[in-house]
């Protein structure tokens, strides 16, 4: 018997960052929601714990999240979760979209739902803060303001029913995050990209970690000023640390013609993706 589960991406629509913490992590202040595009992850009972995965350059060993999330899971349980997971990713790595903090998350949940052992969403919210900033996140992902590292969640229900279609774009370089908040400090603004806030719909738009990855990837910058200047375009940011950068438009049919246009002006090998944000 196998149970699946689905793993979603998601993206910042504000970034804020407040100073460096005595733990050398930095304060964030992030407005974050989900998108729908997802991994999958497939669980079977077994005699020990694996973990499957076909996409190039993702490991199956101890270093992937899924398989801390199963060891912090063992901790508390004190046994052996004992599962096969098969791992089908969609989300980009490297990509600002939080697909291993995610895997990580359902990882978590699906362990405490097929083995029984009911542990509470604060429990399971203590494993995840163990795991990474961005994990505890997803064991609810509805439109949250994270705060602290990240690992302080709190839904904002004013916007639960907020949507808009978006498309995404990623060049074939990755960006770690780690790498994204020490570029911080030689940061500097590159003439001609607009790192000011945008407002859509009463939200506010912005990333700080712009101008510190844009400092050491400027094709990032101007990919940005490109997507603000399509047409049906009502905001464009980077997600996260990058490299990823998505726009919001008024239609799907805007979105993909997006996606088109970036693919043959931009950048034939870009990986791209149209859907819907929350």
């Amino acid at each position: 018997m196998s149970s699946t589960y689905t793993a979603p991406a998601k993206i910042n629509l504000s970034l804020r960052v407040l100073g460096k913490r005595d733990d050398g992590y930095h304060n964030v202040d992030i407005l974050m929601a989900r998108l729908d595009l997802v991994d999958t992850l497939d669980f079977h009972n077994s005699r020990t714990t694996t973990l499957l995965c076909d996409t190039p350059g993702v490991p199956t060993d101890e270093s992937n999240l899924v398989m801390k999330a199963v060891r912090e899971f063992e901790k508390a349980y004190g046994r052996k979760a004992k599962q096969k997971i098969t791992l089908t990713k969609n989300i980009p790595h490297g990509a600002g979209l939080g697909g291993g903090s995610a895997d990580a998350a359902i990882t978590l949940r699906a362990c405490n739902e097929i083995i029984g052992t009911g542990y509470s969403d604060e429990e399971l919210h203590t494993m995840a803060s163990a795991l990474g900033s961005d994990v505890p996140f997803f064991l609810n992902p509805v439109i949250s303001r994270c705060t602290g590292r990240g690992e302080i969640v709190e839904p904002v229900p004013e916007l639960a029913e907020w949507r808009s279609p978006i498309v995404l774009i990623k060049p074939q370089f990755a960006v770690s995050t780690p790498s994204a908040y020490k570029l911080l400090r030689g940061a500097h603004r590159i003439k001609g990209v607009n790192y000011n806030a945008q407002m859509v719909d009463g939200i506010k738009f912005v990333n700080e970690l712009e101008r510190a990855v844009f400092t050491k990837f400027p094709v990032l910058g101007f990919s940005k000023m490109w997507l603000l200047g399509q047409p049906g375009v009502r905001a464009a940011l980077m997600c996260g640390s990058g490299s990823t950068l998505f726009a919001l438009t008024e239609t799907i049919e805007q979105a993909q013609a997006v996606a088109e246009a970036a693919r043959a002006e931009l950048d034939p090998t870009l990986w791209t993706y149209c859907g819907y944000v929350n």
